[in-house]
């Protein structure tokens, strides 16, 4: 069984994570997507994010109607920080050996890999499935994605990425909540129900300014 799998804080969901998880199953011909919110996501434990039952309730209403996509409250449930080869660890005892999986992260998320908690054994438990992601500068360029360069720091990586061939998704969490700091519309960067959530429980502030 192939098992798609697209982790992130998803403060607040948005349509971009719809488009690249379901280009990935169809491409790789994935059985089905866990969509994982991060419980205390490791690299943000200095920001402030939205409560996670807000965080969870969007995911839920934004797949509900696509059957192919599960919601996974994995991070959430467990304590502390979230570190995505333990999440895969606990997927693959839950699921199985039969289980294969594909983590689905951006081209620029690809580039901080090293840094994570236990690359190496990352790439062992998953294949990672990399989509395209804006090239926001020259610093954030090809040049500092180069898979032989990643490679030499997480031996075996090379054999266990496929990338994703799909137009640029150029949607942020982080452009959504300036834009509703701003006071400006989300409509269409967000699914409908998404969108009335965040209205109905004014998960972001608006700038008073």
């Amino acid at each position: 069984m192939h098992i798609g799998v697209l982790g992130g804080t998803f403060d607040p969901m948005h349509i971009g994570h719809l488009i690249v998880a379901e280009e990935a199953r169809m491409k790789l011909q994935l059985e089905e997507v866990l969509f994982v919110p991060a419980g205390q996501p490791w690299l943000k434990l200095d920001h402030n994010i939205a409560p996670a039952v807000h965080r969870v309730e969007m995911v839920r209403r934004a797949i509900a109607d696509n059957p192919h996509f599960k919601l996974s409250n994995l991070e959430v449930d467990r304590p502390g920080p979230s570190y995505t080869v333990d999440t895969l660890t606990m997927l693959q005892k839950q699921m199985g050996g039969e289980a294969k999986f594909f983590f689905i992260l951006g081209r620029d998320t690809l580039a901080g890999l090293p840094e994570w908690k236990e690359p190496e054994k990352l790439v062992q438990l998953c294949r990672l499935v990399v989509a395209p992601r804006p090239v926001l500068s020259e610093v954030e360029g090809p040049g500092s994605r180069d898979l032989k360069h990643l490679s030499a720091a997480i031996p075996g990586l090379m054999d266990k990425v496929v990338q994703l061939d799909m137009p640029v998704i150029g949607i942020s969490s982080s452009e959504i909540r300036q834009r509703i700091a701003q006071g400006l519309s989300i409509r269409y960067l967000v699914p409908t129900e998404v969108g009335k959530y965040i209205a109905e429980q004014k998960i972001y502030p608006v700038s008073a300014s």
